[in-house]
């Protein structure tokens, strides 16, 4: 009998200062069957994109460091990682900060408090997205 191989589990990244938050929903996403690395500020953000390799990314918006503005766009204009959809979520939800996440290479934008299902269907969406962009689906 032959055995079928494993598939790797998705990675996520997930980029807040907020402990009370990241914890929690780490812990939801891992009980779903994700990976997760954690990042609790924009500059780590940014160097767990490059070392941990994500096939998406949750990121929050206000963050020590390095905005979560500024993460986005760094990644989207590198080529290794234009292609990695990035999920705003963030307690911001003004029009101009959703517009501007956009312009920055944003994916999708959720606000807080956070909808469990709304996120899982977002990640799954977006994921879904880029296998069949890299024709593997």
């Amino acid at each position: 009998m032959v055995k079928k191989p494993k598939t790797a589990k998705v990675k996520i990244l997930i980029v807040d200062d907020e402990r009370d938050f990241l914890g929690p929903l780490a812990e939801r996403l891992e009980a779903k069957g994700f990976d997760i690395i954690k990042a609790f500020n924009g500059k780590e953000g940014l160097e767990k994109a490059h070392s941990g390799k994500p096939d998406i990314i949750i990121l929050d918006l206000i963050l020590p460091e390095m905005s979560g503005f500024d993460v986005c766009r760094k990644l989207k204009i590198d080529g290794k990682f234009k292609d990695i959809p990035i999920i705003i979520l963030s307690a911001k939800f003004e029009p101009n900060d959703i517009e501007f996440s956009k312009e920055m290479g944003a994916d999708a934008y959720l606000t807080k408090p956070l909808e469990m299902e709304l996120l899982l269907h977002k990640v799954n969406a977006l994921l879904r997205l880029k296998r069949i962009k890299n024709g593997r689906e």
